[in-house]
């Protein structure tokens, strides 16, 4: 057994002194038998922006059942799936099917992995010498266009490329 897998399980086994319930899906059959309990249970699952993977399989299980909740912990960008259930949507179509969004939607702030505007800036404090110029590529129009104006304060050339647009380094 590799040193990894001895952390690994090393770690499931602390975390099953806390939640002594906790079950781990393997496989792909293991992840769809969820969908056949009826007591209740918690499903983890890498949603990344519920554009694929076993999430999108879960969904279509549970966005339905009213008694079911589906919580984000991480940002849902803009014309995703996981977005379109963060603001609202009434129905959702999952693999060819329409299904009615009853299930209650709920996110949890503060879980993200991107850096803040302050630290972005406190980052790019530290360079010494000539300022490159900034390419803003990632995040919603509005927040880049306000990282813009904050980049340019400190002194810095920033540029927001259009959908499409090719740089030239």
């Amino acid at each position: 057994m590799t040193s990894q897998s001895k952390s690994h399980l090393s770690r499931q086994k602390s975390l099953h002194t806390f939640l002594p319930t906790l079950r781990y899906s393997q496989s792909t059959e293991e992840s769809m038998a969820l969908n056949r309990v009826e007591s209740g249970a918690i499903i983890i699952a890498g949603s990344g922006m519920c554009n694929g993977g076993r999430i999108r399989h879960h969904l279509k299980h549970n966005l339905w059942r009213q008694q079911s909740h589906v919580i984000f912990v991480g940002y849902q960008a803009m014309g995703t799936p996981g977005r379109a259930l963060v603001d609202g949507v009434q129905k959702m179509k999952i693999a060819g099917e329409e299904i009615m969004v009853r299930a209650k939607i709920h996110t949890l702030g503060g879980f993200s992995a991107h850096a803040s505007q302050s630290q972005l800036i406190d980052w790019l404090s530290h360079f010494q010498g000539d300022k490159p110029r900034l390419y803003l590529v990632h995040g919603e129009q509005e927040a880049k266009s306000t990282l813009h104006q904050a980049v340019q304060a400190q002194g810095w050339s920033a540029h927001i490329p259009e959908l499409n647009e090719e740089i030239e380094f």
